[in-house]
């Protein structure tokens, strides 16, 4: 009884990409406030990469809802957009999880944080709270055995697949045109 009720919900929910999008949109947000949230209560410090994450998780979050308002072709390009944000989130996550599998002898997340900040133009306008100076290589928290970068990894991959899915959906289809069966004379 539950399995026809899920899979009629999802087929439902497959027919209505908007939605779709605008569930990533609250998903990707929940996950960013998730983060936030045990940083605060478990007092875990970021590392470059896991900002670098967040960054990907509020990308996904802002063209997913994005994609849920615009009309047509901008809704479909918001979707795609939101997409690769995901895959580059996802390409972060996986590069973070092998440093956490195989560390290397000397710690080190590539350029440091406070190094990119200020040589990038947006450095300044970044908030608070996308700073971090932890360890990529420590994992300090796990749940069901996998460390926040393995469920950021699956969550973008997951969040990335529903906003492909969403804009194939939204992109209008073209109907192929209908020849005439009337012959010149």
């Amino acid at each position: 009884m539950l399995r026809k009720v899920f899979a009629a919900t999802f087929s439902r929910l497959l027919h209505r990409p908007r939605l779709l999008a605008a569930l990533v949109a609250l998903t990707a947000a929940c996950l960013i406030a998730a983060a936030l949230m045990l940083q605060s209560i478990d007092h875990l410090e970021p590392c470059p990469l896991c900002i670098l994450q967040r960054y990907a998780f509020t990308l996904v979050a802002l063209f997913a809802a994005l994609a849920a308002v615009l009309p047509g072709r901008a809704s479909a390009v918001s979707a795609a957009l939101g997409a690769v944000a995901a895959l580059a989130g996802a390409g972060v996550a996986a590069w973070h999880v092998r440093l956490q599998l195989f560390p290397p002898e000397q710690s080190s997340c590539g350029p440091s944080l406070q190094y990119l900040l200020t040589n990038l133009p947006l450095g300044r306008a970044l908030p608070r709270i996308f700073q971090g100076y932890g360890d990529c290589t420590q994992v300090d928290w796990t749940f069901l055995k996998l460390s926040m970068p393995a469920w950021a990894l699956l969550w973008l991959i997951a969040l990335g697949g529903v906003l492909l899915l969403a804009a194939w959906r939204i992109t209008p289809r073209t109907q192929p045109r209908m020849r005439s069966t009337h012959q010149p004379v």
